[in-house]
């Protein structure tokens, strides 16, 4: 989830350039860099780390005068978020530049094709193999935007990249493909950036760009194609937004933005993960297939959130895999004895990879020869390093302190583990594989229909406000999206929640149901096990009582109508999948509460993003 900005017009290209990462910096903060054309080659200053870091190299030594040029502050995926790694990258010539954000799914074969060509790579990116593409493009078709048209012909996966030529001064070229890329269109000067933040200093009129599309920007023109050269229409909007705003996407918190992010960051989750056969393929799986048969137990060490998602996939391995799965808190994991051996595989599971907790469960995990296999978002983070393999998430960068896209994409995350297992120890067929992808390929469209019908959700949170205390019940992997609920309420309105297990209710939590309070009971899909007739059950019980009944149920369960104060629909979807559809309704409830008790959405008291003590 990089950020990106381009520019060509009458200013000092780096410093429209750094202002607009600076007001990208939310979407990567590993690397920045920028490049500008001057003099026939491309001027690149870059630096790991955040931007105060390039700006300190930048007044040590200021580039060239230019007004053209490209810069990007990345998310780290393909390669270490290190100087060498960092964007923008050149061409052996130092004439082309080329920044990215996104995957290159085939980049290994692209970059084998042109090792053979002679051409040496220097960093260990995906993105390198374009600006050397690039190069050979050019050598036969001398026009930028062409050239950059047949790049994009031979690339797969998901992508936004932009593009100067040293050669070429005043003109800057971008494509996408199921990645962001705006237009912001300008007095004598255009734009380009992974959103309107990038240019709303200098002008609110936008062009957002259709998917596999090229948009070459000149001082005084825009013109957009496909990737065959074909001219394609495009529609101008105005940004209403000011600068403050524009940094949150037009948001009133972070969190709302990146609540509406998760059908995008599921997506990029599973990008790339899956061959056109169906076979999995987990690119940084570092334990070989024999390793992964002899594992006979797993434990999930976790903390918080993470450790909701790492209940929600022991009911997905252990169904898929027959292998045992245990879930622990980390921080209590070392302190109980637990029995660990060669055979066991730990999966920790940390968004920031700095969580002090869950890094001292692995490293204990790891003394005692146990194999360990780490879910995180932050590419280069200490987890990931001292684990013997990771499976990174690829939801960008998370500010709000309660976690989101996280939470989904972490749970989308073990459920790849879980199928790539099944896969290796042959639990279950290729053909069972590729249509269980397939669904989870289903899930961003179900995730944004519940974001679109989200206006009942809020008018529930405001009717709500003078409640006490608010709780949730849920049944099989309905359980954690409970625990869940609950979790975001208590950190960010600062109210009584508790989640529990329907199956709970009678030996002890129905005690607390009285008049009026609020419950949120999601239920499971039909046909499994009969829950779905027991959670009605336990609708009823509590109703009887006094509740106020809030109900999440699928399209057609028609058996709670009579039993609901407020009925959620959810899309029809599998039954250990639903977590991912279920959980956005609470996130939503959660933080209009929040806002609507007036605190701090994106920083609760006493929370911090990572915790990095124990």
């Amino acid at each position: 989830m990089c950020g990106i900005v381009g520019y060509v017009g009458h200013r000092p290209a780096v410093d429209v350039l750094i202002g607009g990462l600076r007001r990208l910096e939310y979407r990567g903060y590993d690397s920045t860099g920028v490049a500008v054309a001057a003099d026939g080659h491309m001027a690149v200053a870059k630096k790991a780390g955040k931007l105060s870091n390039l700006e300190a190299v930048l007044d040590e030594t200021a580039l060239p005068a230019s007004t053209t040029g490209i810069g990007h502050t990345r998310w780290a995926t393909h390669g270490a978020p290190n100087d060498v790694n960092a964007h923008p990258h050149t061409d052996a010539d130092g004439r082309i530049a080329v920044i990215h954000n996104g995957i290159i799914e085939n980049f290994a074969e692209l970059r084998s094709e042109l090792e053979r060509d002679g051409y040496e790579m220097v960093s260990e990116t995906d993105t390198e193999v374009v600006a050397h593409l690039l190069h050979r493009e050019l050598q036969t078709v001398p026009d930028l935007s062409e050239a950059v048209c047949a790049v994009c012909r031979r690339l797969q996966g998901a992508f936004t990249l932009v593009f100067a030529d040293a050669t070429q001064p005043g003109t800057v070229v971008g494509a996408r493909r199921n990645s962001p890329l705006v237009v912001g269109r300008g007095d004598g000067e255009n734009f380009l950036g992974s959103d309107v933040a990038a240019f709303i200093e200098f002008t609110r009129e936008a062009i957002e760009l259709g998917q596999d599309q090229v948009v070459t920007i000149t001082t005084d023109d825009i013109v957009v194609t496909d990737f065959d050269g074909r001219p394609v229409e495009t529609t101008d909007y105005h940004v209403d937004w000011d600068v403050s705003a524009a940094e949150k996407g037009g948001y009133d918190w972070f969190m709302l933005k990146e609540i509406a992010e998760q059908p995008q960051a599921v997506a990029d989750t599973l990008l790339g993960r899956h061959t056109v056969d169906g076979q999995l393929q987990l690119d940084e799986m570092r334990l070989s297939d024999d390793e992964l048969r002899d594992v006979d137990k797993i434990i999930i060490v976790a903390c918080g959130t993470a450790s909701y998602a790492g209940l929600v996939a022991k009911y997905a391995i252990e169904h898929w895999t027959r292998i045992p799965c245990e879930v622990e808190l980390a921080s209590e994991f070392r302190y109980r004895d637990p029995i660990l051996d060669r055979s066991t595989l730990v999966v920790s599971i940390s968004q920031s990879g700095e969580t002090m907790d869950t890094l001292m469960a692995i490293r204990y995990a790891r003394q005692q020869r146990a194999r360990v296999l780490s879910i995180c978002n932050t590419n280069g983070s200490t987890i990931p390093r001292e684990s013997d393999a990771v499976l990174y998430t690829h939801a960008g960068p998370e500010i709000a302190v309660a976690s989101t896209k996280g939470f989904l994409s972490q749970i989308v995350a073990c459920y790849l583990l879980g199928l790539y297992l099944a896969q290796v120890k042959g639990t279950k067929y290729g053909d069972e594989i590729a249509d269980i992808v397939h669904e989870l390929e289903k899930i961003p469209a179900g995730i944004q229909r519940m974001l679109d019908d989200a206006d009942q959700v809020r008018k529930l949170a405001q009717d709500l406000v003078g409640s006490k205390s608010v709780l949730f019940l849920g049944r099989h992997v309905g359980f954690p999206v409970a625990l869940e609920g609950a979790l975001k309420l208590k950190e960010l309105a600062y109210i009584h929640a508790e989640g529990f297990a329907a199956g709970e209710l009678k030996h002890g939590p129905i005690a607390v149901i009285e008049e009026g309070v609020p419950v949120f009971v999601v239920v499971p899909p039909k046909a499994r096990d009969q829950l779905q007739e027991k959670i009605v059950s336990n609708i009823q019980e509590i109703r009887a009582r006094g509740a106020r009944t809030i109900v999440l149920a699928e399209d057609g369960d028609e058996d709670v109508v009579p039993y609901a104060d407020h009925l959620i629909r959810m899309p029809k979807v599998p039954t250990l999948l639903q977590p991912l559809v279920a959980a956005v309704p609470l996130q939503v409830f959660a933080c209009e509460l929040a806002d609507q008790l007036g605190h701090d959405v994106d920083q609760p008291r006493n929370l911090a993003k990572s915790v990095t003590v124990e």
